[in-house]
Parts: C-alpha cells; structure tokens; sequence
C-alpha cells in the first residue's frame, strides 16, 4: 500500500474488536476500535479515518445510527458493514443509508482486506466522482447554442476566439440568458474540454460554508468538520472553474480568490500550508460589478483580474430575432421528451411570443413552451396553449416603464397564479428560491 489506511472498528463484542485489529494491523493496517456508536463518533470527531468496519446491532446509537449522522457528509469514511446477524431487511436498509458493501460474519480475512483497499480507493476518489458527475452530462450533451441574431452570433464568434486561451472569462447577463450554456460553450472549444468543468453557485451556500467547498478544509476546522474535505478548485485541477452569481462572493473570500486567480495557490480552511493547482477561472453574474465596486461590496482589483475577457449576453427583448429558433428548438426538445406529436408554433403564437419582452428571458420562454407542449391537443401550439401575462411590448408604449417596475409586475402576477407558494412561484418564474427571495426585499413585497 502506497499510503497507511486507517480504520476504525465499532463492535459490541470485545473479542471480535480485538481479533481484527490484531489481523488487520498484521496486514499494514492502522487500527482504532470503538465498543458503541457513541465512542465511536467521538473518535470520528478527534482523529481521520480512511473506512469503517461497522456492526449493525449495538446498544445505545446503532450501526444505522451512526451511518445516518454520516450520510449527508461527503467527507465521511467509507462504510463496510461487518455484522453475525444478517437479513435481507438488515442489508437492504444498511446500503440505503450509504453502506459500501457487507459481509457476514464468519469472514475470510483475505476477503476483508480486498474489501477495506477497495472501499479505501472508493473513498479516496468519492468526493471527484461526486462532482463530476454533472461533468459527465455535460460531455454527453451536445452544446446547443440556438440563436439567428447579429448580437448573438457576435457572442458565439467571440467565445471561439477566446475559448483556447487560458484567461479568466467574466460572463454578464440578466438572469435567464443563458450565461451557463456560454460557460459550457466556452468550455468546449477549448483546450481544456478533456478535463473537468465543476461548477458552483456563490449565491447558493452561506458565507461560512462557500470558502469550505471552494477550497476545502481541514479535519476540525469548525464543528461539524469531522474529516478533511477537498475543495472543488482540487477536483477542478487541470480544467475548468464556472463561479455563477460571483457577485455575491463574500469580501472576505474575495481576497483569497483573487490570491488564488494570481497564482493557482490556496489553502484549505484551517490549514497554513500553500496548495497549487491550474485552473481556467469563468465567472458570471447579474450584478453591475461596476456598481457594486462603487459600493465597497466588489473588490476593484479581483474584478479588473476577472474581466480579462468580458462577454455580454444581450437580454432576450434585444434579440426578438431569436424567439421563433428558440421555440422551436424548446417545442421540439419537449415534445420529444413527452412523446407528443407537436412540430411547432402556428404563426399567430409566433407573434404572441415575439411581442412579449420576456423579463426572465430564455429561461422563462423555456418554462412557457415547456407549458404549452403539455396543454398542446394538436399538431402545433396555438395562442390558447400559451400562458404570457397581457403586457404590452416595450417599443409600442409612450409611458415606457422601467425594467424594475415591469420585473416587480410580473413577479407579483406569478405569486398571485401560485398562490403565495414561493417555490412554485419560484420554478414558473425559472430563478432558484434564494434569487425570488432576495427580489422580494428589493421590491418590498411581503
């Protein structure tokens, strides 16, 4: 074995505990034991352990006990369930709360350290193959950049001039435009399409937890650290970093990104040791960073070191030339997916959905055209299967409103049709729950 694997024994029976630590450190193994599942979380909290060998049947906090406290922590050890009581119902329910594999007692020690090194090699890559799994979506999705307007194909020549660079890219665009489609995009016409694109949203995790899975931390680091963790800038080596909503990094955290944009070095939480690793950083965001640099809430230098490549996606009311390729690719894509026989929009639901100024842009078009090829009874969608608020077009008024005014309206027929449900209000309008709640505060509505 290239590295020591540690491993902890949690049994009831003394002897038992005795017996495989006396084999297993024969074997190469270091060894800790635990006689409940209360000593053995304490020693969970105190020390770093590699896999667990875990009885089901204990008093006081059972093996199903304890792996539930572990369940949701992606840097807990590898489960193997050792256990002289075996049912079908005891195995079923140990895999179902995270178990790698299980073995009855009697074993064949051969057999357990195949198993251990197993689960070792399992554990040791679990965190990469948990993030990449939406890295293999992404190579088996084609990249779909529907568009027929001058600003777009301006965007798309832009991202394959600059796709085979290594510089920092900072995408903006007004939530719904598609900056992580340009992202993807961007990622796969360049270099770097062979390696991994891990993305994270800086607007979904807490201040204290985003620096955690950005870098990682250290064993202890805070209360629940129970093991060391890598960030996602580990699993990212060699490829690419999307960061969406980078407005809304913590300036704390945003001294540290910036260190670490000047030189692929960081350091995990609670660490004072300096890790390296080559990334391409792509941010994005809704935000006036400009603005926001104004306000002392965006440092200049971190967004000078951004915007080394700057594209701007044009709100979907400025491209209306794309509405009609965009339908019809969202009417194909779900008729498809739903097995119904729509081919397309009749002209008038065309002219419906080019009159509207769509304030939450391609997503929401997205969600209306998802809509109408459910409600569809015939060959094409018609105005009666569309739902688009009555609202007319930008161009055509003398009193034009304003952005703000036209998005607060529209929200507010949205939680009126969902009933006050944010969540569902929330997946009509196409933006997560956190995003509705932080345009509530801002408009002042309760």
């Amino acid at each position: 074995m290239s590295e020591t694997i540690r491993v902890l024994v949690v049994d009831d029976e003394e002897p038992f505990r005795r017996l495989l630590k006396k084999e297993l450190t024969r074997k190469g193994f270091v060894v800790e034991t635990a006689a409940d599942g209360r000593a053995a979380l304490g020693l969970l909290r105190e020390q770093v352990f590699n896999v667990i060998l875990l009885d089901i049947v204990m008093p006081g906090v059972d093996g199903i006990g304890i792996m539930k406290r572990l369940k949701n922590d992606p840097a807990s050890p590898v489960i193997v369930v050792l256990t002289g009581r075996a049912t079908v119902e005891t195995a079923v329910e140990a895999m179902k709360n995270g178990a790698y594999d299980y073995l009855s007692k009697p074993y064949k020690l051969d057999e357990l350290v195949i198993i251990v090194n197993r689960a070792y090699e399992f554990g040791r890559l679990s965190v990469k193959n948990r993030l990449l799994q939406q890295e293999l979506v992404r190579k088996e999705s084609p990249v779909e950049f529907v568009c027929t307007s001058s600003k777009m194909k301006a965007v798309l020549s832009l991202i394959r001039k600059t796709a085979p660079t290594d510089s920092p890219v900072l995408i903006q665009g007004e939530s719904g435009t598609g900056k992580e489609l340009v992202a993807n995009t961007i990622w796969h016409f360049s270099g770097r399409s062979s390696s991994p694109l891990i993305a994270l949203n800086c607007a979904s995790l807490s201040e204290n937890l985003i620096e955690s899975e950005l870098f990682g931390h250290e064993k202890g680091s805070f209360t629940s650290a129970y093991q060391a963790k890598n960030g996602i800038v580990e699993v990212a080596d060699k490829g690419t970093l999307f960061l969406d909503e980078i407005g809304e990094t913590p300036l704390g955290l945003q001294a540290k990104l910036l260190r670490f944009l000047d030189s692929g070095e960081f350091r995990r939480v609670g660490s004072n040791r300096n890790l390296t690793v080559d990334v391409r950083v792509i941010a994005a965001t809704n935000k006036d960073l400009v603005e926001r640099v104004k306000e002392g809430s965006f440092r200049e230098d971190l967004y000078y070191r951004l915007n080394v490549i700057n594209i701007a996606i044009p709100p979907l009311r400025e491209r209306k030339d794309d509405i009609p390729v965009l339908a019809s690719h969202f009417v194909l894509k779900y008729a498809a997916r739903l097995s119904k026989p729509i081919e397309g929009c009749t002209p008038a639901a065309l002219d419906m959905l080019s009159a509207y100024d769509w304030p939450g842009n391609v997503r929401e078009l997205e969600n209306v055209v998802e809509r109408a090829v459910i409600l569809c009874d015939s060959d094409n969608i018609g105005p009666q299967d569309l739902a688009i608020p009555v609202m007319t077009s930008l161009s055509a008024r003398a009193d034009q409103p304003s952005l703000d005014e036209m998005e607060k309206d529209y929200i507010l027929r949205v939680l009126r049709e969902a009933k006050g449900n944010q969540s569902r209000a929330s997946q009509i309008l196409g933006i997560d729950r956190k995003t509705l709640y932080l345009k509530l505060k801002r408009y002042g509505i309760s």
